[in-house]
């Protein structure tokens, strides 16, 4: 096992979008996060399990996975796949001209699994438009993302997602946990020039959670990640997310989630 964990660039660094058919060759993959980038999985036919961070989910038609970048996830499909893959690099996100666009996968972001409630047709011949037109030597951009606004749409029409008054600080915070993990509101409030109050008050309406309880649950997630898929000791992992020492490192977990990192260690770590 290695000290960090694989992380897979499966577009090349010119383009910042991938749609595809789902490759029938990665029916079993190994633990592996993304790199800076989101991916959506349509099954339309298949059967396994789709393994993220601690849990597991059934892969069946027609199921929508939504694969964030910092999550650690791997495949287990136990028969002949058939679906489609959206890649989005954050560079589509800065450059689209619809910025509705950003909402709607911010919206899309707070689902793993989203289980279709009907057959799909206009979700797939979407899914087929936009293949098609990625495979032009002219590619419209106009096109694509008329395409994948009216994919998000439809999603978003299935998914168990709540209301979420979206606001620029919202997005913004969200964006630099993914890049930077500190136990400190008042780094996040200074990277994104507000006050600890106000990013507070924020996040209590948008999540009825403290700042500081969002970002320990980022870091939570990310502990168990290291624990679980590196050769990382527990004073490795403290030590790299700047916990003063493994003594704060060990209470802070446990305050979280009950347990110690070495009792989370020898129940979970795969022999």
């Amino acid at each position: 096992m290695n000290n960090t964990i694989d992380i897979y660039n499966k577009i090349e660094e010119y383009k910042d979008i991938k749609v595809e058919k789902f490759d029938v060759n990665k029916r079993y993959t190994k633990p592996h996060k993304h790199n800076k980038y989101l991916e959506i999985v349509y099954f339309i036919k298949g059967s396994g399990y789709h393994h993220v961070d601690l849990k597991s989910y059934k892969i069946k038609p027609s199921t929508v996975f939504v694969i964030k970048k910092d999550e650690v996830h791997h495949w287990e499909i136990t028969t002949k796949p058939k679906g489609y893959v959206i890649i989005i690099k954050e560079d589509f996100l800065e450059k689209t001209l619809d910025k509705y666009l950003n909402y709607q996968l911010f919206k899309l972001q707070h689902t793993s699994k989203i289980t279709l409630t009907k057959k799909e047709v206009t979700l797939k011949a979407l899914f087929k438009a936009l293949t098609s037109e990625k495979k032009q030597s002219n590619v419209n951009k106009e096109v694509i993302e008329g395409g994948l606004k009216g994919v998000f749409s439809k999603l978003l029409e299935d998914a168990s997602v709540k209301k979420i008054e979206s606001t620029d600080l919202v997005v913004l915070f969200t964006n630099v946990l993914s890049h930077t993990l500190k136990n400190n509101v008042n780094f996040y409030a200074e990277s994104l020039n507000t006050t600890p109050q106000n990013l507070n008050a924020i996040c209590r309406k948008e999540y009825n959670k403290s700042a500081s309880d969002i970002i320990g649950d980022h870091i939570i997630k990310e502990v168990k990640r290291r624990l679980l898929y590196t050769n990382e000791t527990i004073s490795d992992v403290a030590y790299g997310l700047d916990f003063k020492d493994a003594s704060h490192f060990t209470k802070y977990f446990k305050g979280y989630t009950g347990e110690t990192p070495k009792n989370f260690n020898l129940q979970n770590k795969p022999s």
